[in-house]
């Protein structure tokens, strides 16, 4: 009897941190947050998100970092206000600062961040940059160095949600888009950051002829590129729709196959997350590489809280045939 409780002892040791494994992290703090962007600096995390409209910061990015990636601390916004080239790009100015998106580059932290307004695709890119951006205090440091591109009503696509990725090969690129005609993709001069040349080639990623895909991100993984997109509607609350989305290619440039091999660009998707229980609307999200290994930033309205917009952050795992999937979700 006492060999028998021993082994179970031994048994429930060994199966409980497998079991704990399959369950996304459950986030403490203040992780209230839309639109995030996430990454590591000296062993912690930062992460950035879509501005709040008025208020103290009047609609400029905000920060909140994270010793872990677990626990969450507001940490205030980078500077006040929204641009002020955008007036004279746009013709009018908005609310606030959408969807940022940090990356580095040598020694160079790149913020890429979007401005618009609800409906329409008059709308710009940015990118703020910092020489040194400390995780203690993410707001400080950073130099807005103006536009990358804009969009406006003739076009039909929308210059807003902007990803970067830096190649092996020393390339880089923007996807961007937002409904419309879809997620599009320019080559950038690594250094500046800006496109590489004013004529630089747009490549066509994905589309569903002017129905919700938007929060492009690309991971490249075992020599292969995975782009993850939103589905449908965000910014509803207990309403909002979002579902994230994923297709694979050969090439950054595409094209974008789902899993049942249906072209990205003729609406294809594989389902990755869709509304489960109280999280609702999972969307917004960013593949990144830490080292904690493959990482999923992503926002969700919560069910619990009157659809709040809170984070999550989680692994991806890969089945065998090379398909990113999430674990389950936490209660």
């Amino acid at each position: 009897m006492f060999r028998s409780l021993a082994v179970a002892t031994l048994l429930c040791g060994l199966v409980s941190p497998a079991l704990a494994a399959d369950v996304q992290p459950t986030l403490t703090g203040d992780i209230r947050i839309h639109d995030p962007t996430v990454i590591e600096v000296d062993g912690k995390f930062v992460a950035f998100q879509t501005g709040q409209e008025g208020g103290l910061y009047r609609g400029a990015i905000r920060a909140k970092t994270s010793p872990d990636g677990i626990a969450w601390t507001d940490a205030g916004s980078i500077g006040k206000g929204v641009p002020k080239w955008e007036r004279k790009e746009l013709g009018y100015q908005s609310l606030n600062i959408w969807a940022p998106s940090v990356s580095r580059h040598g020694e160079t932290w790149n913020l890429y961040y979007s401005v618009s307004s609800f409906g329409i695709n008059t709308s710009a890119i940015g990118l703020m940059t910092n020489a040194a951006l400390d995780p203690e205090k993410p707001g400080e440091g950073w130099e807005d160095q103006g536009l990358v591109l804009k969009s406006n009503g003739k076009d039909n696509w929308n210059a807003i949600d902007p990803w970067r990725i830096d190649l092996s090969d020393g390339r880089a690129f923007l996807a961007y888009g937002s409904f419309w005609d879809g997620i599009k993709m320019r080559e950038l001069d690594p250094a500046s950051g800006k496109l590489l040349t004013p004529d630089t080639p747009t490549h066509d990623l994905a589309s569903r002829q002017g129905a919700g895909i938007e929060a492009a991100s690309i991971l490249e993984h075992e020599g292969r590129f995975y782009l993850f997109v939103s589905f449908d509607q965000c910014c509803k609350q207990l309403d909002s729709t979002y579902n994230m989305r994923v297709g694979r290619a050969d090439a950054v440039t595409g094209p974008y196959l789902d899993r049942d091999g249906k072209p990205m660009l003729a609406g294809g998707g594989t389902l990755l997350l869709g509304k489960t229980g109280r999280f609702i609307g999972p969307g917004g999200q960013e593949a990144i590489v830490t080292s904690k290994g493959e990482m999923l930033a992503y926002h969700y309205y919560d069910g619990d809280d009157l659809g709040v917009s809170k984070l999550q952050f989680s692994p991806l795992r890969w089945t065998a045939d090379g398909w990113p999937e999430l674990d389950a979700l936490p209660e």
